[in-house]
């Protein structure tokens, strides 16, 4: 994509204070998506990295939409309601507000593909309601549409192994496989990973929690493996055991050349200082535009 287009990745450090990080798991949970950007292949000369509170801009065009962003819509939203059920004495106005903060991080930059999986859609449903909102109020054509962006027919969603929801850090470090993750971490969550007691009957359909498996193995494995377990798994013949232990090996083969880049790459503090500076000072320059021409359009003028 990078090679492709003018790209913006940036990490949501402003977003994940709706949990409560504490100050120095914040500022290492920061440094390592860093890390992790650059040894997954996103090239900082091709592309912009940068921190979101590093860019002020964000949180003032987060001012301007939520001002004509309402509350029933927000309320609506199935990640909210999603959040709520899980975490009821946290429903904080941040937790409320999520996607129109996901908005200005699409707007400020006039983007109109943005790379993120299917839980996202809705999001960006949400970002093309605020972004005409403003359109018409203000009787001007100035923010784009922006869709979801995929090089495959379908976007992606990764299961996690608690054989529920998504795999993200927000569910846990033990629903979820992180990049950096040693071999030995990967074979102990995988095989911790949640299965039923198998089929009773041929070609039965699979139950939520072994799908996800399968549909893991659909991202790291071979098509000959998955054709093998989905046979056994029709036949009644399979053994959860040895498709997890099967499935944690492709995984650690799946992420070892990025892993070991991160190694090298977290070595270097100079390195990854110059490149969120960087990517700062870029991505500013992209925002200042935009919130000049905001703020004109709303009719905030110099006296």
């Amino acid at each position: 994509m990078q090679n492709e287009y003018n790209c913006y990745f940036f990490i949501a450090d402003l977003h994940s204070l709706t949990t409560h990080p504490t100050p120095e798991n914040l500022h290492d949970n920061v440094k390592q998506v860093v890390v992790e950007y650059l040894a997954a292949g996103i090239d900082p000369e091709k592309a912009t990295i940068y921190v979101q509170s590093d860019v002020p801009e964000v949180i003032e065009l987060y001012l301007y939409l939520n001002m004509n962003a309402y509350l029933g819509e927000l309320e609506r939203a199935t990640s909210f309601k999603d959040k709520v059920r899980a975490n009821p004495d946290n429903v904080n106005a941040g937790l409320l507000t999520y996607p129109v903060l996901m908005a200005a991080d699409i707007l400020l930059h006039k983007a109109t593909k943005v790379p993120v999986g299917k839980d996202q859609e809705q999001h960006l449903e949400m970002t093309r309601t605020f972004g005409n909102r403003f359109n018409r109020m203000y009787k001007h054509d100035y923010f784009p549409e922006a869709y979801a962006f995929s090089y495959s027919d379908n976007l992606i969603k990764i299961p996690g192994l608690d054989g529920k929801g998504k795999m993200g850090k927000s569910e846990g470090d033990a629903n979820c496989i992180y990049l950096s993750d040693e071999p030995v971490a990967i074979r102990k969550k995988v095989m911790r990973a949640v299965t039923d007691s198998g089929p009773t009957q041929e070609n039965q359909p699979k139950p939520t929690e072994i799908q996800n498996l399968f549909d893991l193995m659909k991202v790291v494995s071979s098509s000959d493996t998955i054709q093998h377990f989905d046979d056994l798994y029709n036949s009644c013949q399979i053994r959860y055991g040895d498709l997890k232990k099967q499935l944690a090996e492709d995984m650690v083969i799946a992420t070892e050349p990025v892993r070991s880049r991160i190694e090298e790459i977290a070595a270097d503090k100079e390195y990854i200082k110059k490149i969120v500076n960087l990517g700062a000072e870029k991505a500013r320059e992209s925002a200042r535009k935009t919130l000049r021409d905001v703020r004109e359009i709303i009719g905030f003028k110099k006296f």
